[in-house]
């Protein structure tokens, strides 16, 4: 296939990264590798409009994503669900993303739980139609793979990523912050210095 007709395999990774960690960093290696991606859009989430918190201000996220995964090379860090007035939803980046780049084949990066809740999406059936939906098994291989309702109705639109279990997550980090634990090994080193130096996630 000439260069002409290769479609740009765009790979669109939304989450809070608040803050990010080996985890994500891992899922985005593998994301790159096994769908030989061109370009990795991450996009930290603007207004959680389904999270019962507030999630840690916009620039404190973007400035230790860019931290954390500045040395992929295919990671384009972008802030538009950030800069967006309203509730971030998927399907508007989608579009968005849709009519910006040139004629591009996108992958929406997403967790085993987001995928289980996929349907309770907004226009979640126009979000399968536009992109590949990827979901990363965590846990080991094995012949008994959950099914989700949305992979039921559109089989051919869902992909499985290999991923190595990793039990690491933003909530256990931050309740390991506020209670005066290391967090050396679930977060880069440049990420860890900027939490403390910027009191992150501290209660007292």
């Amino acid at each position: 296939m000439g260069a002409a007709q290769h479609k740009r395999r765009v790979g669109v990774m939304g989450g809070a990264f608040d803050p990010p960690h080996q985890a994500h960093a891992a899922l985005m290696r593998a994301a790159c590798e096994q769908l030989g991606l061109d370009e990795l859009r991450v996009i930290p989430t603007g207004l959680a409009w389904h999270k019962p918190r507030a999630l840690t201000a916009g620039h404190h996220r973007l400035a230790m994503a860019t931290l954390a995964f500045s040395n992929i090379p295919q990671m384009v860090l972008d802030p538009r669900e950030i800069d967006r007035v309203g509730p971030s939803l998927t399907i508007d980046t989608l579009n968005e993303l849709s009519a910006e780049l040139p004629d591009p084949e996108l992958f929406l990066i997403i967790g085993a739980d987001q995928a289980l809740a996929l349907t309770s999406w907004r226009s979640w059936r126009d979000v399968v139609q536009i992109a590949i939906i990827c979901v990363a098994d965590r846990a080991h291989f094995t012949e008994a793979k959950t099914e989700f309702d949305a992979e039921k109705a559109y089989p051919s639109r869902f992909r499985r990523l290999q991923m190595p279990a990793m039990a690491i997550s933003a909530t256990d980090i931050r309740t390991r912050i506020s209670v005066h634990q290391g967090i050396s090994a679930l977060v880069c080193e440049p990420v860890a210095r900027y939490i403390a130096d910027h009191h992150l996630y501290q209660t007292v």
